[in-house]
């Protein structure tokens, strides 16, 4: 059981480090650094419910299943959320432009 959780460990440490390694580095251009940001952060939340919440699609349990669900769906928030109030409020952002008023 302890060799399960020091995995996890390991595997959210590298799928933080990548990340953080191309944005400190600037290595790929922003919108592909993007695309490996949001990759990683749905592989590590794959990784904690796998190792940590020890969840996974072969058990029949439907408080598992249930569980997962949840996770999916706090995840489509999180992230179409986001998304959201990123893209909504970019044409109020504009620096420079002493006509528009955030």
């Amino acid at each position: 059981m302890l060799k399960s959780y020091l995995v996890g460990v390991l595997l959210a440490s590298v799928l933080t480090a990548i990340p953080f390694g191309f944005v400190a580095t600037r290595t790929l251009p922003p919108g592909q650094t993007l695309i490996v940001i949001g990759v990683a952060a749905v592989a590590q939340v794959v990784v904690h419910l796998r190792y940590f919440l020890r969840l996974d699609l072969k058990s029949r349990s439907q408080d598992k299943f249930i569980a997962l669900c949840f996770a999916a769906t706090v995840l489509f928030i999180l992230v179409g959320g986001t998304l959201w109030i990123m893209f909504d409020r970019l044409p109020y952002r504009v620096v420079g432009d002493a006509t528009t008023i955030s």
